[in-house]
Order: C-alpha cells, then sequence, then structure tokens
C-alpha cells in the first residue's frame, strides 16, 4: 500500500466507526514500516530538517516568525512544504526561500510529503482544526516530530487516535518515541509557570471557581477577503482530501478558507479560544477532564452565513470523580460582538484571587479583609484581541519543541494536554449541539450528551 492510499482508507474507516479501535486501525503502521533506521537519531550537530504541512496564517504569521528566532542557533533548517491548495504551495516556496534563502521542495499533501521526501525529520502543522490530529497522526506513523497546532481534535474518534499513535510510538522507540508540542503556548509562559507552582504549593488553599473571559469586537474575525475567496477554485487543490473523515459534501472555498465559521469543521470560539484558557484549569489542578458541562450560545449578531456562534458560554464542573461534594466551577464566556470586559483569567479561592492577566496575587473578595495586592510574576501579554502574531510565549514554546527534539525528553505541551483540552472543547460542544448536559466516560473514551455519545461531525 502506498502512502497517498491513506486518507481514502482514513476516511472509509472513520465514516464506518467512531470507535477507538476503529480509528486506530484506520491509520496502519505503513508509514513506520517504510521508515529508514536513522530518522531521528539526530547527533548533537546533525541539522534538524523541519517542514510545513499547511502554509496558513497561522503558520505565516506566528508559527514561521517563532521558529526562525531559535533556528540557527538550535541547528535547525526549514525544507518543505506540503499543502493541498496550489496557490499556498507557490506563495509559501516563494516566501520561504525568501525568508531561508535557499530552495524548498514542494508537495501536494502531507502523505506526498512522507512517501517522497527522504531529509525530513519533523513537521509544522497548521492546517484546519479538524484536520490537526489526523495529520499529526500521519506524522507520527511516518516517524516524525510534530509541533502541532491547537485545538488537537475536535471529537473523540481522533483525539483517541492521535494519543494511542503517540503512545504506540513512546513504546516501540526507545528514544522517547514521537516528540509531539501541542500548540497551547501558555505552558511556555514564564507567568503561568509560576502560577502553577503558587497554586501546587498549596499556599492559595483549594480553587473553588475560575473565571474565563475571551471578548472581542470582530465582525469578520475568521473571514477572509471576497477576493480570496472567489480565487479558490476545486481544480487547484483536493477537496475530497481536505475533507478527511467529514461527509462528502459539495466543493465550498468558504468552508475551506473560513473553516472556523462553518459546523463540522469547526466548533468555532471553543476550539480556538475556550481551549487555550481550559487548558490552564486541567494543568494547575491536576484534573485531566471536567465532571460535566452545560454550554450555550448562538449567533445574534454576525449573519454572514456562518454557523459557529458569535456568543458562547459554557460551564464546566471539575473534581474527584468519586466525591461530587468537592470540586469547583471553571466558566467560560466569550462574545465577538462587544469587547467589553475584554480578556479575564481569574482563580478564586477562600483566601484569595490569581489575576494572570494582570499576573498579580490579591486578596480580592475575601470579605473583611484590607484590600492588598501583590505582584506575582511579570505579565506576559496573552492578549487576544488582535494578537495572532509571534509574541514571547509563542517563540518560547517554539523554541521548547526544538530543544526537545533534539533531548528526546517530553515538551511543554505534550499529546496529553492537548487530548485534555480536546475532551473539555468537545463536552461543551456536545452540550451546545444537544442541549443536554456533556460527560466523559473514561471507560469509553467518548463524550456521552443525553445518554448518546456524541460523534462530533
Amino acid at each position: 500500500m502506498k502512502l497517498s492510499q491513506l486518507t481514502q482508507l482514513t476516511r472509509r474507516h472513520f465514516m464506518k466507526s467512531a470507535s477507538a479501535g476503529a480509528t486506530l486501525a484506520a491509520l496502519p503502521g505503513i508509514l513506520k514500516a517504510q521508515q529508514a533506521p536513522s530518522q531521528n537519531v539526530i547527533g548533537a550537530n546533525s541539522r534538524v530538517n523541519v517542514a510545513c504541512v499547511g502554509f496558513s496564517d497561522r503558520f505565516q504569521n506566528a508559527l514561521l516568525p517563532s521558529f526562525l528566532k531559535s533556528n540557527k542557533e538550535l541547528n535547525f533548517d526549514m525544507v518543505a512544504l506540503a499543502d493541498l491548495w496550489s496557490v499556498r504551495r507557490q506563495e509559501g516556496k516563494a516566501k520561504l526561500e525568501e525568508k531561508l534563502g535557499h530552495s524548498i521542495d514542494v508537495y501536494t499533501s502531507d502523505e506526498d510529503l512522507y512517501e517522497k521526501a527522504k531529509n525530513v525529520d519533523a513537521v509544522i502543522i497548521s492546517t484546519a482544526d479538524f484536520q490537526h490530529a489526523v495529520h499529526t497522526v500521519h506524522a507520527v506513523k511516518a516517524g516524525k516530530d510534530s509541533y502541532s497546532e491547537k485545538p488537537c481534535a475536535e471529537d473523540m474518534a481522533a483525539a483517541n487516535a492521535v494519543l494511542d499513535a503517540v503512545n504506540e510510538a513512546r513504546k516501540a522507540n526507545n528514544r522517547g518515541g514521537a516528540v509531539i508540542q501541542v500548540g497551547s503556548q501558555r505552558r511556555s509562559g514564564t507567568a503561568y509557570h509560576i502560577a502553577n507552582d503558587y497554586i501546587r504549593s498549596g499556599k492559595f488553599g483549594d480553587i473553588t471557581y475560575v473565571d474565563l473571559c475571551w471578548n472581542v469586537n470582530q465582525p469578520r474575525r475568521w473571514r477572509r477577503p471576497e477576493a480570496l475567496v472567489a480565487s479558490l477554485k476545486e481544480s487547484d487543490t483536493d477537496w475530497k482530501r481536505w475533507l478527511l473523515d467529514r461527509p462528502l459534501v459539495a466543493f465550498d472555498p468558504r468552508k475551506y478558507l473560513e473553516f472556523r465559521l462553518f459546523w463540522p469543521y469547526s466548533s468555532g470560539i471553543p476550539g480556538q479560544w475556550m481551549c487555550h484558557q481550559i487548558d490552564t484549569v486541567s494543568w494547575f489542578t491536576g484534573f485531566d477532564f471536567p465532571r460535566s458541562a452545560m454550554a450555550g450560545g448562538g449567533i445574534y449578531a454576525w449573519k454572514d452565513g456562518r454557523q459557529s456562534c458569535d456568543t458562547f458560554t459554557t460551564i464546566l464542573e471539575y473534581g474527584p470523580e468519586n466525591d461530587p461534594s468537592k470540586g469547583f466551577q471553571a466558566v467560560f464566556s466569550s462574545r465577538q460582538t462587544n469587547s467589553a470586559r475584554g480578556n479575564v483569567e481569574k482563580y478564586h479561592s477562600t483566601i484569595g484571587t490569581i489575576d494572570l492577566i494582570n499576573g498579580t496575587v490579591s486578596n480580592e473578595g475575601v470579605e473583611g479583609a484590607k484590600a492588598e495586592t501583590r505582584k506575582l510574576a511579570q505579565t506576559e501579554a496573552a492578549v487576544t484581541a488582535a494578537n495572532t502574531g509571534a509574541g514571547n510565549m509563542e517563540v518560547g514554546h517554539m523554541r521548547n519543541w526544538m530543544e526537545c527534539v533534539r533531548s528526546r525528553k517530553q515538551p511543554n505541551a505534550p499529546i496529553e494536554a492537548g487530548y485534555s483540552h480536546a475532551v473539555a472543547l468537545i463536552m461543551s460542544n456536545a452540550s451546545l449541539r444537544t442541549g443536554m448536559k456533556a460527560t466523559f466516560d473514561r471507560a469509553i473514551r467518548q463524550v456521552v450528551a443525553g445518554g448518546k455519545i456524541f460523534k462530533g461531525y
């Protein structure tokens, strides 16, 4: 079997079953069997060759600049680009050759890259939201390390497949297996590490409530210029390959380019914004998944054909599975229609409040206490309104991955971190779309709402 057959096989099995077993069977170890013995055996002075999978805006504005901050020092190079759209391949080749000063090989898909390229050690994946997990599985099966953008997954079939693939690689490889960094860059933020250490020290007491908010006033957020959308022709890309496991529908350039606005290619706000903030909840508290989720939202203002909410709220309950009397709520709210209140990341206990946006700990909310605030850490811009570039956390996160590719250690946001935020966002999406409380069944590794497994598409 050739690598080019992998997408067709993946589609067939995904469509037949959403079970973890069938999903993993859909992604056989054919890539690993073709792997050269020397792959990923990187010496201290060897150059690490990287390829871009998906020449997206995110890659151009944040991931590439972050890579270029450290690549020369750490002896990394970018040698190849894979993208389904011919226009992106041409643009990407020109831009990368300008930035790097040498030629770049181009490929029509990630499978084409893995089948033909002999000089690639690792990849940076920045494709559509629903594709991240499957494309990461392809990379792992091909023996490549990967920096994979978040959200890790938008459905449990894909989430289970990528977790299993990485764990299989770890067992099979005595050098640590695949080094996978999920693009949750808060995990490489100094202020967030200080907050994590402070909470886990016990000095803050038990968390009783987490207040998370992400508000903007951006009617065209996730939209693309009309001329760009009109320029995308089906003949210039591979629509069926782009769809992967999603139902086969007629070609739609808006869904291709503005996928964050359309179900089932993205959950929108949960997959783009909530997963960043909710990731810190599981990190700081040690609770991998919420016990339950109740969500609501709608399209109240930006009626432009989108299917993703412009206003969304979810209530997530965390705590020990065997003791419902203990725990706390994390409430995430977001609207694209009014930026009042902006960004909020506050952790509350009976003795105070941690404000991650301002980098402070205080006794805010403690009745009768004299107001007192002190700096917990120097703030790092978790600015969310229009900042999609390479900030300190993005640069640090990319560097951490590159260092781990060499050391074979686990990076700051390993696949388990991505799996945790994926479960939380899928639970919230399940509740939003069914109107029922959603839970996570650990035994079958599925999100359940209204007594039924939520497939996710």
